[in-house]
């Protein structure tokens, strides 16, 4: 995965240096950023909707519902387009080119064909004949469909004209407008590439629709149809291509595809929720672009599958710069050094048509976590990339506590580190207040340390120890490291993302404060934080220190270790339930059983005795977070743990400030005997 995302990269960074400045525009869009459904998949740098396979037979009505698309691909756009703007009316104009095949299998009758289609449902097929997986007559009242149909099948009860035909429908595969290809010049079962170009502007309210066996755009369309598409038009669309063979087959093959929105609400509101722009089109090589489009001087989104010759020769340059600076350079590093500097430009601000574009309206699908103050949706943004979108929610923040200002005004000061999650932007516009995060593919450590997404993946030993050191370089960054010196608060597993090579960097600064590191006293206040990591002396006390945070560090490791809750349902607290362990001169035994016993029990025992050194409930005991690091690491020895669990015990002292308002100074003493505590068992609610 690696090696992939880093070539990836250096296709994109090839073209911008190369190209950009040519007579002509690339875009290389990776097969990353198109989504396949059902059969379809990657072959031959093109997409085949199909499979090739022998002849169907479609399955009874008695299947199980689970059962594979039967026939059916889809292959979509990844992320979804705008087409309509409520707030002014308005609706996009749509210009698409496409290369096409269809190669039928020997011996057996033609699938049904291929269509392109725009849908507001990206997950709603058919698998009934002749529908070409397009949605059926069933269809969700609040969903929408527009397609262009290339149909080599003839059903006489959706009044098809013949098997070999172009149909344009709207919500229904029954076309509104068709013609007969063969009469056209045009045999669909030929297997020969066809070009198709198809053409909406809304001014008309006009769809036409060109085809041809060269790459040349013949002057007459051979269909069209008046039709009001904005009555159609949701929104947000999916874009892309559907295909099924039905009891026929045959590999239903796109193999170059371009599309554009000109006229858009994007235009009204300065590039809003544009995907990927490009200056005008120029015409050349073939493209034969509306001659409206050569007039405007706006910027249009433009999807394009780069398949072929040029292509291929771009990308294997591509992979030979690669393998060459990798080896001279490190091509690693240069690409992180090139990555920070670029983030030292400072957060973004987004409007909220392009959040809304990025996540598909806040849809329940793009949710990734979900929090007391707010959710997070995964989105794309052209000028950054995938994202984690962080909406707040109304009903949490009031005048006197406000976790985006907390968080923004922590992160928005350049917090720049390997091991932090990074802010990419934000978006305070009406009532909506959003931060936008790097995106990290493996999401939060605790989904996958408990398995709640039904992953079968278990971290080895090696990764979890990595993961503690990750943080732990965190928070010695935020504590000894940055101008302010920055108590984090809430140092917790389901704050602790994972990217994909399982590297930790620590998020969600909404409880942070920072002071100045001369500060020595502090002002108690309600402790906030979640039972089960809140240090003893802190949830008495109310006031934070790096101590507090180590103290969650500390159960962070031994939830790593253990595999176990900090409080499980049954009110058992890990902290306590691992010290009976130790008492009893056993361990290792608690390790979690998820690893089976295969690691180094050196290091599992030193890892567990390092993160209880953590937890002591007295904090002058506790370790710094780099003391902590060394140990795991083994560059110091292994800490001296009491026989027993010890008792906490500490007095309060308390002092004034100029204003008369009484101040914590969080003086704790072990050795007086006015107050004896012990760790909090935690029999509260939490969040």
């Amino acid at each position: 995965m690696h090696f992939y995302t880093s070539l990836i990269f250096l296709v994109h960074f090839f073209l911008f240096f190369n190209f950009n400045s040519s007579s002509f525009s690339i875009l290389f869009v990776p097969v990353n950023n198109v989504t396949l459904y059902g059969d379809a998949h990657f072959r031959n740098n093109a997409i085949s909707l199909t499979q090739e396979h022998g002849c169907f037979h479609p399955p009874s009505s008695s299947a199980s519902s689970s059962s594979s698309y039967s026939g059916v691909g889809r292959a979509l756009y990844l992320y979804p387009i705008r087409f309509f703007d409520p707030t002014t009316n308005t609706t996009a104009s749509f210009f698409c080119r496409f290369s096409f095949s269809i190669i039928p299998s020997p011996l057996c009758p033609f699938g049904e064909g291929l269509a392109f289609l725009i849908t507001s449902n990206a997950e709603s097929f058919s698998l009934s004949n002749g529908y070409m997986g397009l949605p059926g007559p069933g269809l969700d009242p609040q969903d929408s469909f527009i397609a262009v149909e290339f149909d080599t099948s003839s059903d006489l009860s959706l009044s098809d004209i013949s098997s070999n035909h172009i149909g344009i429908d709207v919500n229904t595969p029954v076309s509104l407008a068709s013609v007969d290809a063969v009469s056209e010049g045009i045999d669909m079962k030929s297997g020969r590439q066809i070009t198709a170009w198809i053409e909406y502007t809304d001014a008309t309210k006009l769809i036409q629709v060109w085809v041809s066996h060269s790459q040349i755009r013949p002057s007459n369309p051979v269909l069209e149809a008046e039709v009001d598409l904005s009555m159609y038009f949701k929104e947000y669309m999916h874009v892309g291509f559907t295909a099924s063979n039905g009891q026929g087959s045959a590999m239903h093959i796109v193999d170059h595809w371009r599309f554009k929105t000109y006229g858009s609400p994007t235009d009204a509101t300065g590039g809003g929720d544009c995907l990927m722009c490009y200056p005008e089109d120029t015409g050349v090589n073939g493209n034969n672009f509306p001659s409206d489009l050569h007039k405007r001087r706006t910027k249009m989104r433009e999807i394009s599958l780069g398949l072929g010759g040029l292509a291929a020769f771009i990308f294997s340059m591509a992979a030979i710069i690669f393998f060459v600076i990798r080896k001279k350079r490190g091509f690693d590093r240069r690409r992180k050094k090139f990555q920070i500097l670029r983030g030292h430009r400072g957060p973004i601000r987004f409007s909220i048509s392009e959040i809304k574009s990025a996540t598909l309206g806040f849809h329940r699908s793009r949710v990734v976590g979900e929090g007391a103050s707010a959710t997070v949706y995964k989105g794309f943004l052209p000028s950054v990339g995938v994202v984690a979108v962080k909406r707040f929610n109304k009903g949490e923040i009031d005048c006197c506590r406000n976790p985006f200002i907390t968080e923004f005004a922590t992160m928005v000061g350049f917090l720049r580190h390997s091991n932090l999650v990074q802010l990419q932007g934000w978006c305070c516009e009406g009532v909506e207040l959003i931060l936008v995060y790097e995106y990290l593919p493996n999401g939060s450590l605790d989904k996958l340390l408990y398995n709640t997404t039904g992953s079968t993946l278990c971290l080895s030993l090696k990764q979890r120890l990595n993961i503690a050191l990750g943080v732990a370089s965190a928070l010695s960054y935020l504590h000894d490291e940055c101008e302010r010196q920055i108590i984090h608060r809430d140092v917790k597993s389901c704050n602790i993302m994972l990217d994909e090579e399982f590297n930790a960097k620590l998020g969600d600064f909404g409880l942070a404060e920072a002071y100045e590191h001369s500060t020595k006293t502090r002002e108690a206040t309600i402790p906030a934080g979640t039972m089960g990591y809140l240090a003893p002396e802190y949830v008495y006390s109310g006031v934070p220190s790096v101590k507090t945070d180590v103290y969650s560090f500390g159960v962070v490791v031994l939830e790593l270790a253990t595999g176990r809750r900090p409080v499980e349902d049954d009110g058992t607290v890990l902290v306590d339930w691992l010290w009976r362990f130790w008492e009893k001169g056993k361990l290792i035994e608690a390790a979690d059983r998820k690893l089976k016993g295969k690691f180094n029990e050196v290091e599992m025992e030193r890892m567990m005795m390092m993160g209880l050194h953590c937890v002591h409930p007295s904090h002058e005991y506790r370790p710094t977070v780099k003391r902590a690091a060394k140990i795991l690491i083994g560059e110091a020895p292994a800490p001296l743990l009491p026989a027993r669990k010890p008792k906490m015990e500490f007095r309060y002292i308390w002092s004034e400030d100029s204003q008369g308002r009484a101040i914590l100074a969080g003086d704790y003493s072990p050795g007086t005997d006015d107050m004896s505590w012990m760790t909090p068992r935690s029999h509260f609610g939490w969040d």
